[in-house]
């Protein structure tokens, strides 16, 4: 079943014994795909324990922490159609990447396939199903008649299978969010090129939540990405709309007032670089605006 399709790119930051437990998981898969990893300046001991429990994986050290844009990095480099990104605490199942290059291959209009995902807790309990996953299995949008899946708005980058080429033509993850909700500014341009996005049910991803992490700076960046992607991208009334539904929604609390004022303090930028986006893409992501707001998994907690 070797598949040498799809090259897995994954970025880390001081979780080496979770993504060694990566490695392993994906260094068993049937496909055996090509590994890449971008050490984003751990000072854990990974890029050495890597290059000794996994010689074959391609490792990268920038040097310093690109965040998400590490995977920009790595994409320059692969020679495969395929990239499957990989967080250091996910991992793909058996048959997953080939499935989703068999899609990606059938239609060629199709950019990025998004995979169930099945969390795993640290205490041992039976993994479950990711909340998200019921809002991408009845996403509202939309499909073309040879869209065999659900189209989406977005996708979750460490189970999406994307194409390199429309990766890197759509400029990859934006070194202006770092990290935290960086999807949906990409997501929003592949569409705005022509492309589409789907969920596939019979794939899966795996994920069991890493117990080291930020979870006020995953929130504080998570709402300031949120408020710059929808000034970027969206009209001004459904900018308006967003926003202040954040507004009134977000902890009342300092994280929340510092991602706010982090994102005002980017208007400037924001302004030079606004591309509201095409009318047909826009008025998909307007379809999704009322899921957004009742979403049990979109919470900017922590």
């Amino acid at each position: 079943m070797t598949d040498p399709r799809t090259t897995v790119v994954v970025i880390t930051h001081n979780r080496r014994d979770e993504l060694l437990h990566t490695l392993d998981r994906l260094a068993a898969l049937p496909e055996r795909p090509p590994v890449t990893v971008v050490d984003n300046a751990s000072t854990d001991g990974t890029a050495e324990a890597v290059r000794a429990r996994h010689p074959a994986v391609t490792l990268l050290t920038p040097g310093r922490n690109l965040g998400a844009t590490g995977r920009n990095l790595a994409a320059r480099l692969v020679t495969t159609p395929y990239l499957a990104f990989c967080d250091d605490d996910s991992w793909w199942e058996a048959g997953a990447l080939t499935g989703a290059a068999d899609l990606l291959q059938a239609h060629p209009r199709l950019a990025a396939v998004t995979a169930r995902i099945l969390v795993h807790p640290t205490t041992g309990e039976a993994p479950f199903e990711d909340p998200i996953v019921t809002e991408l299995r009845h996403s509202p949008l939309p499909r073309p008649p040879w869209l065999p899946t659900p189209a989406l708005g977005s996708f979750l980058a460490a189970a999406t299978v994307l194409r390199t080429d429309a990766f890197r033509a759509a400029g990859g993850f934006s070194p202006r969010l770092w990290l935290g909700g960086e999807e949906e500014l990409l997501a929003a341009d592949l569409a705005a090129h022509g492309w589409w996005l789907t969920y596939a049910d019979h794939l899966t991803a795996h994920h069991r939540p890493s117990p080291h992490r930020d979870t006020r700076l995953r929130r504080r960046h998570g709402i300031r990405n949120t408020l710059w992607f929808t000034w970027l991208r969206r009209p001004a009334p459904a900018a308006l709309r967003r926003t202040a539904h954040l507004v009134r929604t977000v902890p009342r609390d300092v994280t929340s007032a510092r991602a706010f004022a982090e994102a005002a303090a980017g208007i400037p930028w924001v302004l030079r670089e606004r591309r509201p986006l095409p009318r047909p893409v826009e008025d998909r992501l307007r379809l999704l605006e009322a899921p957004q707001k009742t979403s049990t998994a979109r919470r900017y907690v922590g």
